[in-house]
């Protein structure tokens, strides 16, 4: 059978399975379906009670008999049954009803460049446990460069920054290939940890991750802002342990983060001093792109290109730059073809 035919009885999906957020790009569609990478489970009777926005909602708030968990951990599965489960119902949620009982989906699903084989037989295994007849894992930092329209293919160099929320990648690349790359297991979950820790020491406030999410976005920053912001925060007083509400400043913020940040920009740097020569010259004309959630972060950019020399450019909707990458290779052959089978 020509496996042209087989694509109009099949949803083909590319995957971006973050710690944070899953996003689900359908062939012929786009990018259909992004949710937090939450799935909450009653543990009396082992069944899925909710995934998604609706388990988020959950977080901190179930009885004892539910849990609402995050399956995956510094970008790669941490429960097994849980992130089948959670993917499961993801995939039954963006496929079509007439395709549902014709043609399993062929999948392609990023992954960190760090991650070991074992890392990888797990991510694929999931994958085909949850609906997939056939699945291909691309490097998260190939399929961002793609996302966001880099020459990956031609013979120069790119420079590509992805900040997840278990991970971060960067990578150089050139003629389809990477020729250096690095995989650091600090990325936005680290931001928001330590949001926590700063609030508790400097305010003995306790807050939840959710919390600390909502002032990282709220307020947060990477490099002083034209016009500083403030906020009021609600969590429990540890001396008391009653509610208590403090009113926090962005300058705060950015202080919280500066450890978190430096590690990240110290790898770029580190990056940078191993590039050859001429893939060198390229990134002085091309700059460094940065894609994924903390591409958000207010003046991420401006502090990267401080601290390198080099121009930095935050992606459009860097949050879809994986998903949109694995999207194209679903769609052009040309990029499916350079990637080798696991």
């Amino acid at each position: 059978m020509d496996l042209r035919f087989l694509k109009f009885f099949s949803n083909d999906l590319g995957i971006d399975l973050g710690t944070a957020n899953t996003c689900i790009y359908v062939r012929g569609k786009g990018v259909i379906f992004i949710e937090p990478s939450i799935v909450a489970i009653n543990m009396t009777t082992k069944e899925v009670v909710a995934t998604g926005n609706e388990a988020k909602r959950m977080l901190g708030k179930t009885p004892s008999n539910i849990v609402a968990m995050k399956p995956m951990k510094d970008g790669v599965i941490a429960d097994f049954e849980a992130c089948e489960s959670m993917l499961r119902h993801f995939i039954l949620k963006v496929i079509t009803p007439r395709h549902r009982f014709v043609l399993p989906p062929k999948i392609i699903i990023s992954v960190p460049s760090g991650i070991t084989s074992v890392e990888r037989r797990a991510v694929k295994e999931t994958a085909v446990k949850a609906g997939a007849r056939m699945v291909k894992l691309v490097e998260e930092p190939m399929a961002a460069a793609v996302g966001v329209g880099l020459p990956v293919s031609e013979p120069c160099g790119s420079f590509i920054l992805d900040i997840g929320g278990g991970t971060t990648e960067m990578a150089v690349i050139s003629l389809g290939g990477i020729v250096l790359s690095k995989s650091l297991r600090i990325a936005g979950n680290e931001m928001d940890e330590a949001i926590i820790e700063y609030l508790k020491k400097k305010y003995n406030l306790l807050i939840g991750e959710k919390t600390a999410e909502t002032i990282k976005i709220d307020i947060g920053s990477a490099f002083p802002l034209d016009e500083e912001l403030t906020l009021d925060v609600n969590g429990r007083s540890l001396v008391e342990g009653l509610p208590k509400m403090v009113k926090i400043r962005s300058e705060e913020i950015r202080e919280a983060l500066k450890d978190t940040l430096s590690m990240i920009v110290s790898s770029v740097r580190d990056i940078l001093e191993e590039t050859p020569p001429e893939l060198s010259s390229d990134l002085i004309e091309r700059g460094l792109t940065v894609a994924g959630g903390g591409g958000l972060l207010r003046g991420i950019d401006k502090l990267i290109s401080e601290e390198t020399k080099l121009p930095v450019f935050v992606a459009e909707e860097p949050l879809l730059a994986v998903v949109r990458g694995t999207g194209k290779m679903l769609e052009e052959l040309q990029y499916f073809k350079q990637f080798p089978n696991d």
